[in-house]
């Protein structure tokens, strides 16, 4: 018999169990509308982790203290932090540096009339600006004769600005930071949510001189570098040189001492971390494939036990065990080809749904579409082999005897 005519009788004999054929089919829909919303997630998640990394700034380099390591101690016996005057050997030593500027964590609560709000702020130098590729969406950053004079300016985040001022321009106006007064000079562009939900427009920044002078302890300051170089190929050369230029500064101190990071290995980390969760949860949902094969193999043998007669009257008129055997390895394909294009729609509209629902940046993509299908098909010839190959094996004499 050809394949096309072994393909005729296999779809006939599940067209005349069409509620049995659904049922069974249900499995792999699941499974695979399972597979490919679990896969769109993840691929989502890495996409969001990646722009909002990129967002960060191009070309940056991030330079810290590693307080679980550091060998290196100040007078107190605490582990060194970083200080001005590294920065400034860095800029003196190190070629291939674009943009540099220490971040200076600071916070507390601000005040404007009778509202108030508590957030966290970042003392920084203009070229932080460039660094983190901010955009003003009013007003204009603080200028470098404010960052030389200390001066007692602001720029707010978008979160900030629309809790403070609703209605009203906010540049120019005095804010109390720390009951200190300060003016608003401007507003961010908004970069919306992190990747953990976090909102990055609720920060303020201000010039880090006058973080130290007037709200942190300036001998110790909990300063973080960042540096952004000319070119992303200059860029292990710059962390050596960076690293170098950090060790001939402090004696018995090792490379384990100061964290000097680039945006490709965060990058590398939060892909790393993003495929492990994302090959974690299609595992997870693949089980519901396995179930849904072990549902085929289970059908099938029971077609089998009900069609002995009928197998045993194609075998008498000439049909040999492997055009038998293939019917039923047919059938099972059918099931599962059939389930995991109703999968693939099912995948689709839950991932819609629940990228809506959830707010979530979600990507069906054509990898895991022929995943999810390619195996649905394989679960078919592997759990459809066995009832295919009882139903081949069948004595002519017996199957006819059959009732």
């Amino acid at each position: 018999m050809s394949l096309i005519e072994i393909m005729q009788i296999a779809l006939k004999s599940l067209l005349k169990n069409k509620t049995r054929t659904f049922l069974t089919m249900l499995g792999i829909i699941i499974g695979v509308g399972a597979v490919i919303t679990m896969l769109a997630i993840g691929q989502g998640a890495k996409r969001l982790i990646e722009d909002q990394i990129q967002s960060v700034g191009t070309n940056v380099i991030t330079i810290m203290t590693n307080f679980q390591r550091s060998a290196v101690r100040t007078e107190t016996g605490e582990a060194n932090r970083l200080s001005l005057q590294d920065l400034d050997a860095i800029i003196e030593q190190v070629p291939g540096i674009n943009y540099i500027t220490p971040v200076i964590g600071t916070g507390g609560q601000l005040r404007y009339r009778s509202l108030n709000w508590r957030t966290r702020g970042f003392g920084v130098d203009t070229d932080y600006f460039f660094i983190r590729n901010y955009d003003m969406d009013e007003g204009e950053m603080f200028s470098n004769l404010d960052v030389e004079r200390g001066a007692k300016v602001i720029v707010l985040g978008k979160t900030i600005a629309d809790h403070f001022f609703p209605e009203e321009d906010p540049i120019g106006k005095l804010i109390r930071h720390r009951n200190t007064p300060v003016r608003v000079v401007g507003v961010l562009s908004s970069k919306g949510q992190s990747t953990l939900g976090g909102d990055l427009d609720d920060i303020y920044l201000m010039p880090y001189t006058t973080v130290l002078q007037r709200y942190i302890n300036r001998r110790f300051p909990n300063m973080t570098i960042y540096v952004s170089t000319v070119s992303r190929q200059v860029i292990p050369f710059v962390q050596r040189d960076i690293t170098q230029v950090l060790l001939s500064r402090y004696s018995n101190s090792t490379d384990e001492d100061f964290l000097v990071n680039s945006q490709k290995e965060m990058a590398q980390m939060a892909s790393n971390v993003s495929d492990t969760m994302t090959l974690l949860l299609a595992s997870i949902a693949g089980i519901s494939l396995v179930v849904g094969g072990i549902g085929i193999m289970n059908i099938m043998l029971v077609s089998v036990s009900e069609r002995i007669k009928e197998i045993g009257l194609r075998m008498a008129v000439g049909a040999k065990k492997n055009d038998v055997l293939l019917q039923f390895v047919v059938e099972a394909i059918f099931i599962s080809g059939i389930g995991g294009i109703f999968g693939i729609i099912a995948g689709s509209i839950c991932t819609n749904i629940l990228g809506n629902i959830m707010n979530w940046h979600t990507e069906v993509t054509l990898g895991s579409v022929f995943l999810a299908v390619s195996f649905s098909c394989l679960i078919g010839v592997f759990f459809g082999w066995y009832p295919a190959k009882k139903a081949a094996n069948l004595n002519l004499i017996d199957a006819l005897r059959y009732e």
